[in-house]
């Protein structure tokens, strides 16, 4: 819910315990959504074709795919979707529905454009396995080597440091760390630089989701080749599978003519959310693309790295993203890793969202030679993972084995929940009087977030100013030495809101909202 000037890539943003337990219920439905599933190990791909019964069923399940996203669509009011089914190198279903925005005319079809989020993430690790197969890199690489100014604050972790530590989000660093600070409208090297200042757990040992460590990885193996990260994507992926839709550049998809507009949910329903410009995250959350265009690229997967008779991306580069690499062995290197069904075939997925209006998923299973794609231009509520998965239940199965949009849902509402300790709660009856204004009012700072700014303004009230794009909000009095703020961004759902605690004596101040990792408390100048 990012309500100011674009700049804050936060794909599938989620910084506090309880959105993090909530991704955690929804990957382990088998699409990895921020997180890695919770799902058994598993090996690698099968090399068996699927029999002709197999492929009778997928084509079937493809059919009744339409049927099953009109339903969807007409239950949840979601403006526009788009699908896309492979199999056997096939693009067997390619269409869209619904509106690019929400009370216009321009239809949504197989070469709308929408905004990925964090599917951009095996996406990107698709080009980094180019390299990696091409010699250029390694999965292994140190991060030293290849980003020399990168570095986190541990000098044993920057010794070691590889780009699949990043890639598999095993780095140490907290879950989503820099997507706050990037929120604030810090530049990309900034928010990397400022990683330093985050607590570590020791390298290897933990799985935590972080956008602003991949994108350190991705920029690396790019400075390698020599170029930026959306050029390096261009030429080595997008272009060589015909991808002429798909850009890892923001203002390329803000120049797409038929173009999805993201779209939260508003008093009468759902209208268009702000821009979002996920450029300094754009290995992490930043491309875009239309179901067609994703069609090609899951054909790719699927044929291990080969497209049009000739190896385009090395098998075994390929491999190793899509195979268990982090703690848990549910996340490869961009990808999530699982098993689908009662059979245990070998899943790969990944969601993204961005909760100013985007919600997308693929899954892929190498074994029945299938994979499917559903974008959609509202903020996360389950639907592409619901159609996704149900063609999954009838491409295995020739039948739906669970009510996957219930089980979504009602795993994923939690994504657009308020939070901070006092929703809900009524201000107190009787609350200690403040002291004076001015004394909360002057500068304080952070070696993490930067400047704070707090004033008195006109009326007697407070207003803080947090960033170099100023995030200002006014600050109402709770009680004594407390008062709240209502965040207003990509992390913070409506009807957020947050502590601010005042210590005079210490000369501090303590912001809830940001003191996911620690950070939270601002000295004053």
């Amino acid at each position: 819910m990012n309500h100011r000037i674009p700049g804050a890539p936060l794909p599938m943003v989620l910084r506090s315990p309880a959105r993090r337990m909530v991704l955690q219920r929804a990957a382990a439905l088998g699409a990895g959504i921020g997180l890695g599933a919770s799902l058994p190990a598993c090996g690698g791909m099968s090399t068996e074709a699927p029999s002709s019964a197999d492929s009778a069923r997928i084509r079937a399940a493809a059919g009744a795919l339409p049927a099953a996203a009109r339903d969807l669509m007409q239950k949840t009011g979601v403006p526009g979707l788009s699908l896309a089914v492979v199999h056997r190198g096939e693009t067997v279903l390619a269409e869209g529905y619904g509106v690019c925005r929400a009370g216009g005319s321009e239809a949504v079809n197989a070469d709308t454009v929408f905004q990925l989020a964090s599917v951009s993430k095996p996406l990107g690790a698709t080009v980094v396995a180019r390299q990696v197969g091409e010699g250029r890199v390694r999965w292994d690489s140190p991060m030293r080597e290849l980003l020399p100014w990168f570095k986190l604050g541990n000098d044993d972790t920057n010794a070691r440091l590889t780009v699949a530590d990043l890639y598999a989000h095993r780095s140490g660093l907290p879950d989503h760390a820099g997507d706050d600070i990037e929120e604030m409208g810090w530049p990309q090297r900034e928010v990397l630089e400022r990683l330093r200042f985050q607590p570590l757990q020791p390298l290897g040992t933990h799985y935590a989701y972080t956008n602003a460590g991949l994108t350190a990885a991705a920029l690396g193996v790019a400075a390698r080749a020599g170029t930026d990260w959306a050029t390096l994507s261009e030429q080595t992926l997008y272009a060589p599978l015909g991808m002429t839709r798909t850009t890892s550049r923001y203002a390329d998809f803000m120049r797409q003519t038929n173009r999805a507009v993201g779209h939260v949910r508003g008093s009468t329903g759902w209208e268009p959310g702000a821009p979002r410009n996920a450029d300094p995250q754009s290995a992490a959350g930043g491309a875009s693309s239309s179901a067609r265009d994703m069609a090609r690229w899951l054909a790719l997967l699927l044929a291990r790295g080969r497209w049009e008779g000739r190896t385009l991306v090395g098998a075994e580069a390929l491999q190793a993203a899509m195979s268990p690499q982090a703690p848990g062995g549910a996340y490869g290197y961009g990808f999530n890793v699982g098993t689908l069904g009662e059979g245990g075939l070998r899943m790969n997925s990944h969601s993204g969202a961005f909760q100013l209006g985007a919600a997308t998923c693929f899954m892929l299973v190498p074994a029945l030679d299938v994979a499917v794609v559903a974008l959609t231009n509202s903020w996360p509520i389950g639907v592409p993972e619901t159609l996704c998965r149900h063609f999954l239940d009838l491409a295995q199965s020739g039948r739906a084995t669970r009510d996957w949009w219930t089980a979504y849902n009602q795993a994923i509402s939690g994504l657009v929940d308020p939070v901070g300790s006092l929703v809900g709660k009524a201000p107190p009856a009787n609350p200690a009087p403040p002291k004076a204004l001015s004394g909360y009012a002057g500068r304080y700072s952070s070696d993490y977030f930067g400047e704070l700014q707090v004033d008195v303004m006109a009326g007697n009230a407070l207003r803080l100013s947090l960033g170099p794009l100023p995030q200002v909000y006014p600050l109402r009095h709770w009680s004594g030495d407390d008062f709240v703020f209502h965040p207003a961004n990509e992390s913070a759902a409506p009807g957020s809101i947050s502590l601010a605690r005042f210590d005079v004596t210490g000369r501090s101040v303590w912001l809830e909202f940001y003191d996911t990792s620690g950070l939270g408390r601002f000295v004053r100048v």
